[in-house]
């Protein structure tokens, strides 16, 4: 990955961490803090990879090759670290993914980059739902899509009310998966929710 993301170089980075410290009543110059504009400015590089990644792309490659598979595949508990748009903290959490398919599906693991794509960016977690169903509909055209995804947010548990130990659950229900009630309740039967999960 270059030094120079989006218009702005790692110097002007690495000198946006140092005033940061500063207003919080810190010394960038302390020997503790020396190597921390560079250290921030690298795991930003991780943090928000998403924003460098096609996540209609790794849909592309699909398979029509299945005997007439026509069940549900839900490929569940895929864990994500994102990040609240509102206050930069994190919001860490799984997310699960079904669909009926109409033909034709696509490898496991592209589901599982796909939500990593939408989760490495500033998000809100209703967004990132409907973008990950959204994906999902648009490459493989299924009967139906379904997506819930579970996040504890830190906004929410470090700062402002401080409660700790609540988890926000988004659900994106899409053709037979909001038509059909008893397909639905197949999905939400695989995935568990709100069993201890």
């Amino acid at each position: 990955m270059s030094d120079t993301r989006h218009d702005v170089s790692r110097e002007a980075a690495e000198e946006a961490v140092r005033t940061l410290l500063r207003w919080a009543g810190e010394d960038p110059a302390r020997e503790g803090l020396l190597d921390t504009p560079k250290r921030v400015a690298k795991a930003y590089q991780e943090w928000f990879k998403g924003y460098d990644l096609d996540p209609d792309e790794y849909m592309a490659r699909t398979f029509k090759e299945v005997c007439g598979y026509d069940e549900l595949i839900v490929l569940r508990d895929i864990e994500y670290e994102s990040h609240c748009e509102h206050h930069m903290a994190p919001i860490i959490g799984k997310v699960h993914v079904g669909y009926l398919p109409n033909g034709k599906v696509v490898g496991i693991s592209k589901l599982a980059r796909v939500v990593e794509a939408y989760a490495k960016r500033f998000q809100v977690q209703e967004k990132m739902t409907a973008q990950i169903a959204g994906c999902i509909e648009r490459a493989l055209q299924p009967l139906g899509v379904g997506v819930v995804v579970v996040g504890s947010h830190e906004c929410m548990t470090t700062r402002g009310v401080h409660k700790r130990g609540v988890s926000m659950i988004t659900s994106k229900m899409l053709g037979s998966f909001r038509e059909d009630a008893r397909t639905r309740a197949e999905f939400l039967r695989f995935i568990d929710v709100g069993l201890g999960r």
